[in-house]
């Protein structure tokens, strides 16, 4: 299974024909990546050197930043604190996450540093702006007003997360561990970046494991659990994994979890349900499904 590659350069092709290509992807693979989207090599540079400027500190800074709940779903946790897929050993990685990042103030002692803070939430205002855009292509395509979906997205449970996965030698891992274990992401949409040693996988209808190599001019796009249920299951959330990083590179990604306001009611579009296909799934509040999922996979 190939993860298709979608141009959204404005210059040469119209929003209708971009729009097309999205619903497709998103209906066959739930995955994809995007090329001209507007998140530039400049940004992407400086949140790389951070992240692994961070993910090198020492301890006792790390748990100064350490995180605290669920709920609040911000600050740093090291290896073998989380657990993608529950029924699995725990993840070998270490994240550093910021939830609803541009309202913690600056002073905050869970950002390491203030350069750190500034950087991120560059990183942040840059990804958004793709992001909205992003929006806005796939109202167009579900036949919904243009901000249907900006509007549901205000930042509150907007969440940036920078992922290391160091490398391990193959005797020490379990066969069932993974960096990251098989999930689904929980929300309407994850945007990530990541660097060229690989590792992401995605999961076919047939059950396969198919791997997404890594491109330095591309976003890798896939829609969540929130999009499913607004689509009434004609986008997939697709299964996805990370396996253990082999060798001797690091590995390091960003992600940008695009998830709804908690107050958000999530049903199924009109554009979306007719006669043969009437509503798949009940509906649900944005915030009751995405403290249920995080809880569920964070250890102690």
């Amino acid at each position: 299974m190939d993860v298709p590659l979608i141009d959204c350069d404005q210059g040469t092709r119209g929003d209708g024909d971009i729009a097309r290509d999205i619903d497709a992807a998103l209906s066959n693979t739930g995955f994809m990546a995007l090329t001209n989207l507007g998140l530039g090599a400049d940004a992407r540079d400086a949140i790389f050197s951070l992240s692994r400027r961070f993910f090198a500190s020492p301890g006792e800074l790390k748990a100064r930043c350490a995180y605290g709940a669920a709920a609040d779903n911000f600050g740093y946790q090291g290896l073998l604190e989380e657990s993608l897929d529950p029924t699995r050993p725990a993840d070998l990685k270490e994240t550093f996450t910021m939830r609803n990042l541009l309202k913690v103030a600056d002073g905050d002692p869970r950002w390491p540093d203030e350069e750190f803070r500034e950087v991120a939430a560059h990183f942040y205002a840059r990804t958004m702006d793709a992001a909205r855009r992003l929006q806005r292509l796939l109202a167009l395509a579900l036949h919904m007003p243009a901000d249907y979906f900006v509007e549901r997205h205000s930042g509150e449970n907007i969440t940036l997360r920078l992922l290391h996965y160091p490398p391990v030698a193959a005797d020490g891992v379990d066969t069932e561990q993974m960096g990251a274990g098989a999930h689904t992401d929980y929300g309407m949409l994850t945007l990530l970046v990541q660097d060229d040693v690989g590792g992401l996988q995605v999961q076919s209808a047939d059950g396969a494991w198919h791997g997404v190599p890594p491109r330095d001019d591309a976003i890798v796009i896939n829609s969540g659990d929130m999009l499913e249920r607004w689509s009434n299951g004609r986008y997939r959330s697709t299964p996805h994994r990370v396996l253990p990083v082999a060798g001797a590179r690091d590995r390091y990604s960003v992600a940008l979890f695009l998830d709804p306001d908690s107050a958000t009611r999530v049903e199924a579009l009109p554009s979306c349900v007719d006669e043969a296909h009437p509503p798949r799934f009940a509906p649900t509040t944005a915030g009751q499904h995405l403290l249920e999922r995080i809880e569920a996979t964070h250890l102690g």
